[in-house]
């Protein structure tokens, strides 16, 4: 049977989830999947009952092809849901069929009071006892943006063993989250063996969101079968591609004040036992720090089966940075967005596969952002303390503010980036 490469999106939210948009619907999910490039999105919030009868009225089933819906364009969807367990722990949950939705619905229902209220809903069980259920019904689990410091498996856990107990062999994948990538991951050794999910835990369809981080499979078909077998690299089914954000862009990159933003290395912030000296406020530990703490090599010791990672910048924010508009849904940007989709046919293959010679014909300020970025050529402001972080492009000044050990610098960014004192050093 031959095998394709399939671009999949496997953590969304639909509109019953807390900070989700009303746009947040089946249709429009698959309407603009396409234009963002995706072959396979998760559904969202299957365990939902209102949600899951949307994805019945709005979707149909594919025949033959037990567990995946499919819109009119052909985009797929196969059955996912994030949960919270008792430890505030997030988990991402795929299904073989509406079936096993069910019967996992059953078994947390004693559980759970939000099951139908709320889109993530929690269930009072811990990790342990939910992989249990869900791998006796099929299902794949795993855990979601497994750095973050709010609600993830590593805030909480030092290992996967220590979360999913005697089910942690059987845990085949670990979703990235958008403050971690490949490199940073692969400097923990427990985590060689298991295959890494880029996903983008949307919010909104629109393409700056869904499908910002995604993954690359070679499959036979977009069906749950093939995925299962293409996460457990199976048959020559496998991960071929990891696409993220920059990891400096997530919201959680770096120990960071949640008041006033300074940057704190991890060392002062122990020091000063998590509380900000300049305002008084929680300092909150950042994903690079955490991996820091768990590692066991200073540089990533890359698996064989370990597919390359590559960074995108979604399109209408390159597009406002090129016209230098911070409103990404302004109608100048969303026109000259258009005009990319209606030349190349998505936006994935704009960012990462157009010539830029081609690109040019659109618009040529924005071919030369699309070159910068590919070359690597942009500087950050890291995210940190729940604040995105920010793409700078070559000579644009930013400021950012850290602790020198002994008091708030305000520093440029382009100074930064040639320092090699401590702390600033630490953050490029």
């Amino acid at each position: 049977m031959d095998l394709e490469k399939i671009n999949a999106d496997l953590h969304l939210h639909g509109q019953f989830s807390s900070a989700v948009s009303a746009d947040m619907v089946p249709s429009k999910i698959g309407e603009q999947a396409a234009l963002k490039g995706l072959q396979l999105v998760g559904t969202a919030d299957i365990l939902n009952n209102r949600w899951m009868q949307m994805v019945k009225g709005q979707l149909a089933a594919e025949s033959g092809n037990e567990g995946v819906f499919i819109h009119q364009n052909g985009t797929r969807f196969v059955l996912q849901t994030e949960i919270e367990d008792a430890m505030r722990v997030h988990h991402i949950l795929l299904f073989p069929s509406l079936g096993k939705v069910q019967e996992v619905r059953e078994r947390f229902a004693s559980k759970c009071k939000d099951l139908d209220t709320e889109g993530r809903p929690k269930i009072h069980l811990n990790s342990a006892e939910i992989a249990d259920i869900a791998i006796s019904a099929g299902c794949l689990i795993g855990p979601s943006h497994a750095f973050t410091p709010w609600t993830a498996m590593y805030k909480e856990y030092d290992s996967l063993e220590e979360c999913y107990g005697s089910n942690s062999k059987r845990i085949s994948f670990i979703e990235l989250g958008l403050s971690a990538d490949t490199d940073m991951a692969d400097r923990v050794s427990e985590l060689n063996r298991v295959t890494f999910l880029s996903n983008s835990d949307a919010h909104s369809p629109w393409p700056n969101k869904m499908g910002r981080e995604f993954t690359t499979l070679l499959m036979a078909e977009a069906s749950f079968e093939e995925l299962s077998k293409a996460i457990r690299r199976e048959g020559g089914r496998r991960p071929t591609l990891n696409v993220k954000l920059n990891p400096k862009e997530g919201k959680y990159h770096r120990t960071r004040c949640m008041g006033c933003l300074t940057f704190f290395a991890l060392g002062d912030a122990m020091r000063l036992r998590w509380r900000c000296p300049a305002c008084g406020r929680p300092i909150k530990k950042g994903v690079l720090e955490r991996i820091d703490e768990l590692a066991s090599s200073k540089e990533p010791l890359h698996p064989d089966h370990r597919p390359p990672c590559i960074h995108i910048i979604p399109l209408s924010e390159i597009i406002g940075l090129s016209l230098d508009m911070k409103n990404v849904y302004s109608a100048k940007v969303q026109e000259m967005w258009r005009l990319f989709i209606k030349r190349f046919g998505n936006e994935i293959t704009v960012l990462t596969a157009a010539p830029i010679s081609e690109l040019e014909g659109v618009d040529k300020r924005t071919a030369e952002m699309i070159q910068l970025f590919r070359e690597d050529k942009f500087s950050y402001i890291p995210g940190g303390a729940g604040e995105y972080g920010v793409p700078v492009p070559p000579g644009k000044e930013a400021k950012m503010k850290f602790w020198d050990g002994a008091k708030v610098v305000t520093t440029d960014i382009n100074a930064i980036v040639d320092s090699k004192q401590r702390p600033l050093s630490e953050f490029f």
